[in-house]
């Protein structure tokens, strides 16, 4: 695999950390269509890194806020993490930040456009944490995640109801009739690669809200919110 020295210039410019070993950085941004494709061993991708960096990107996250929010109970603590560390929050971040064109495909994904694919940032992103902690750069890694995630996390402790609208709206109907909500495909629309879906979400039979997103997810939790805003649950 060609190591391409550019992208690690770039990508410690993006980091404002610098790398020991160039290779390490080259696999943690190879996707496993790349070595798929030019029949490389699947060790050299990012889904070891991707591992490790996960549970990196955790210990950072629970660390920061750990500080930020010394009067929150765990409860509290840990739902924020849940929605900093998810795919859809740290996609934004990797595309925000530039890395999304680092990384190396496959011809055949880079034609389906999957260098936008949610879940394909998330892993990069992680792998690049999971890089620079093997090569002992757990404190510039704490110090770049306090610095990029803070406005992430001051917008979910703020507007908490928006994010997390599915459970929310699962706890008060449960509470009133011990039903749940109901979620459904109304829709789908654009390429396999970029679509867009459209959900509603119908409690004892009627139809609550209607929503659309790029994900079924981001569709799915958009619904629960608007009929959480309907029901009176929370407040617009």
């Amino acid at each position: 695999m060609p190591l391409d020295c550019k992208k690690i210039k770039l990508l410690e410019e993006i980091f404002q950390i610098k790398t020991t070993d160039p290779m390490l950085f080259e696999r943690a941004l190879t996707h496993s269509s790349f070595t798929k494709e030019n029949e490389i061993t699947p060790l050299k991708n990012y889904e070891r890194l991707e591992f490790l960096g996960d549970a990196v990107l955790k210990l950072c996250v629970s660390d920061i806020l750990y500080k930020k929010y010394p009067n929150y109970m765990e409860g509290e603590l840990t739902k924020i993490r849940s929605i900093i560390v998810s795919d859809a929050t740290l996609a934004k971040i990797t595309t925000k930040i530039g890395l999304s064109s680092l990384i190396v495909l496959g011809k055949q994904a880079e034609k389906m456009g999957d260098r936008d694919r949610t879940s394909i940032l998330a892993c990069v992103f992680e792998s690049i944490l999971g890089a620079y902690f093997i090569e002992g750069k757990f404190s510039e890694i704490s110090n770049f995640l306090k610095v990029i995630l803070d406005a992430f996390i001051v917008e979910v402790d703020e507007n908490f109801e928006k994010f997390n609208a599915k459970a929310i709206l699962q706890e008060y109907t449960q509470s009133k009739t011990k039903i749940t909500p109901e979620y459904r495909i109304a829709d789908e629309s654009g390429p396999s690669h970029n679509k867009t879906f459209l959900v509603e979400v119908s409690y004892s039979g009627d139809v609550l809200a209607v929503a659309e997103g790029k994900t079924k997810k981001e569709a799915e939790q958009k619904c629960a919110h608007l009929a959480c805003i309907k029901l009176g649950v929370i407040k617009q």
